[in-house]
This record gives C-alpha cells, structure tokens and sequence, in this order.
C-alpha cells in the first residue's frame, strides 16, 4: 500500500527558522501528522468493513483504560496512536480472506499472523515513533504466552500493548461487519471475560469493565438481528471469526 508523506525537515533546515517559524511549523506538522494516522485508520476501517469507525473508536477504549492504570501522557499518546494503525498489516497484505465469511484455513491463519509484523514496518514507515510500532507488532500477543508474533507473556507484553489487545477485541465483537452482526454489549463483555487469564491480562479486564460513561463502550448490535452467541460448534470458534 502506497501513502504519501510530507518529508521531514533536516536538522539544518529546523536549525536556520526563526523561534515564530519555527513554533508554527511545529504545530503544522503536528497536525499533518494526526491528520495522517487518521487516513490511515480509516484505509484499515474501509478495508475490514466495519460498518461504523474502528480504529478511532479502539483508541478511545484504550485511552479510557489507560487512564485508570494512570498512564503517563506520552505513553498515553503512543497507545492512542498505535491502535489507529493496528491493522496496517492487514490492508498491506490485501488478503480477499480477511473479508470473506466463514472460517479460515490452516494456511489462511498462519498467513494472517504475519500482520502484525508487516503493520510495524508499516507503521516504520509512516514515521511513528519505535514506541508506537512496536505496539503495533505486539497487538495479538496472548497474557498466557500463545499469541503472536513472538509468544510474549504476562508482563513480558507491556501493559500498552496488552491494552490495547482488550481494546481492540471488545471493539470488533460490538460492531458489524458484512459478514456477520455486532454483539450486543452484554455478550462481548462475557466473551471478554472468559478469555481473562487466558488471551487478556485479567487487571486490564477489570478495568475495562469498570468503565461506565464512556460513548464509545456502547454497542452497534441492531435489536431486530442479534449476535448468535451459542453456535453449534462452540464459543471459541465463534471468538475466531469475530476477531478476524
């Protein structure tokens, strides 16, 4: 996937601007650069096929979470950051199986776990900082050690990153995709928490679950066409396909 950036200036050229230039050209790029993330946020919302915004929407999550764990504002950023880019991996591949209904093959699944990777050399080269890429990189790794890329474990993920991996998977169970509608509020926090302990880092769980006033927490399910959460083979398959 293509994406034009503004070069960055060289440390001459920032060195010769006067203190004014400079503040202003500070702000500009500033806001060149969150105006950037948010195209490519909605290049990844386009490409999976959410019917409402994801990416910003995980972000706000993630930043309502953070906040209880009194993360420091910059690392704050960072995560906010990162969660609009997560799937950059994904609309790079360009894989027709991400959109398609049903579940995936051996070799679909192995395919898909590449993502994250791509995403961080992605996200490398959309110039966010090593902070944010790596949190892109480590977006599916499992509290029990079983994710991916690199089977990190319980505090060997950073606690952004483990945010973020909670985030990101109560965001994709209330919202729909053409290929299956959103759950509703009450389910996907029941989905959340039996995978504690297991995918999830249970402490990010609990706080996650004692947010209470945040808009983005509310779901997109249609009453007339809820989520079927008791499918005939079990929980877990179903899990898979909603965290495509």
């Amino acid at each position: 996937m293509a994406i034009g950036f503004v070069r960055p200036q060289t440390s001459l050229e920032w060195k010769l601007q006067s203190p004014k230039t400079l503040m202003s050209t500070s702000h500009r790029q500033k806001d060149s650069a969150r105006q950037a993330y948010l195209q490519l946020a909605d290049a990844a919302d386009a490409f999976e096929q959410y019917a409402n915004p994801h990416a910003i929407r995980i972000a706000a999550i993630a930043d309502g979470i953070a906040e209880a764990f009194h993360m420091a504002p910059q690392d704050r950023k960072s995560l906010r950051t990162a969660a609009r880019m997560h799937d950059l991996g994904e609309v790079a591949m360009e894989r027709e199986y991400i959109q398609r209904a049903g579940s995936l093959t051996d070799e679909e699944r192995i395919d898909l776990e590449r993502h994250p990777v791509i995403g961080e050399k992605e996200a490398a080269r959309a110039s966010a900082d090593r902070d944010v890429q790596l949190l892109v990189r480590w977006h599916h790794e499992w509290w029990n050690g079983t994710g991916y890329p690199d089977a990190l474990r319980q505090n060997e993920i950073p606690l952004a990153a483990r945010i973020l991996r909670v985030a990101d998977s109560y965001a994709a169970l209330t919202d729909a995709r053409p290929f299956r509608p959103a759950m509703s509020e009450e389910d996907a926090r029941k989905q959340i928490i039996d995978r504690a302990g297991i995918e999830f880092d249970p402490a990010v769980v609990t706080a996650l679950l004692s947010l209470s006033d945040l808009e983005e927490l509310k779901s997109f399910a249609k009453p007339e066409e809820p989520a079927e959460t008791k499918p005939a083979d079990d929980d877990w398959t179903l899990f898979s396909l909603f965290m495509r």
